[in-house]
């Protein structure tokens, strides 16, 4: 499914598509099982550093992700997350049709200003030719160090004039989250979302998402949100599940055991996720 449709459908119902980053296989597809249990669409994303884990090779994964996401019984589509090698967007856009990828996240945002804007529109007019759905960010997220400090907002004006000057279909916002966090303690500067929300004339999408309470991301959704992404919930849930696995048997050697129930605590996390933050999820 086509990130395009899946964001311009959570637009018109004012919900949110849910994104969650992949890094291997049974990230893939817990994820899937877990949308499918909620009955809802979402992303598998693919992120820069998932990348260069796997040798800067994003093929397999990005076509395991293709297969995952055509056999669920939800509409999953596949976006490139957090891409800030211009080479690596380059080649993401250059394979896209091919792996199923539909949407890009270009992130020039610990440039200047004036080259954020300028690196931003050039990728985003490639990605475009491509019929990819971009993705950019202005403020900064945090979590990340350097310009990704906590604390970062962003202006409403600022983010209208990014918007306009680059091109771009979504707007990665900094309102209070960051990434990387493992307890849900962040607290979000909602009526910054709503002014964002009336200022930019594209979908806004949350980063940082596992730090933030269930029920400050439904507000922040009412708020405005269209794109809530998660990626460092599913890692505690699927490490503590290996790690209990392996603690408790010295001689498990077998693999499928214990990440078949790191797989089955990512779907347990994607399913929670999705039934606490969206009001058309299945509870059962």
């Amino acid at each position: 499914m086509h990130t395009r449709f899946l964001v311009a459908e959570a637009v018109r119902t004012g919900s949110a598509v849910l994104a969650f980053n992949v890094i291997t296989l049974e990230h893939a597809e817990g994820v899937a099982d877990g949308l499918e249990r909620a009955g809802v669409p979402g992303l598998l994303q693919v992120s820069e550093n998932a990348v260069r884990y796997h040798a800067d090779r994003m093929g397999p994964l990005l076509a395991a992700c293709r297969e995952v996401a055509a056999a669920a019984a939800v509409p999953v589509g596949i976006h490139l997350d957090h891409l800030r090698d211009e080479a690596l967007v380059r080649a993401g856009v250059a394979a896209a049709a091919g792996l199923g990828v539909t949407s890009v996240m270009v992130d020039a945002s610990e440039l200047d200003d004036a080259a954020n804007v300028a690196t931003t529109a050039a990728l985003a007019r490639v990605a475009h030719g491509a019929g990819l759905w971009v993705e950019a960010e202005l403020g900064a997220i945090g979590g990340k160090g350097g310009a990704h400090t906590p604390g970062v907002r962003t202006d409403p004006d600022e983010a209208r004039a990014f918007v306009a000057a680059t091109g771009v279909d979504g707007l990665a916002v900094a309102v209070g989250s960051a990434h990387a966090m493992t307890s849900a303690t962040a607290r979000l500067d909602l009526g910054l979302v709503g002014r964002l929300a009336a200022a930019v004339p594209v979908p806004l999408v949350l980063h940082g998402s596992s730090g933030v309470p269930a029920a400050t991301l439904r507000a922040a959704v009412a708020a405005g949100i269209r794109k809530v992404n998660v990626g460092t919930a599913l890692n505690v849930a699927l490490t503590a599940q290996v790690r209990t696995a392996l603690g408790g048997d010295g001689a498990l050697t077998d693999p499928r055991t214990y990440l078949a129930r790191g797989r089955e605590a990512v779907a347990e996390v994607v399913a929670a996720t999705a039934r606490a933050v969206l009001p058309d999820a299945c509870a059962a």
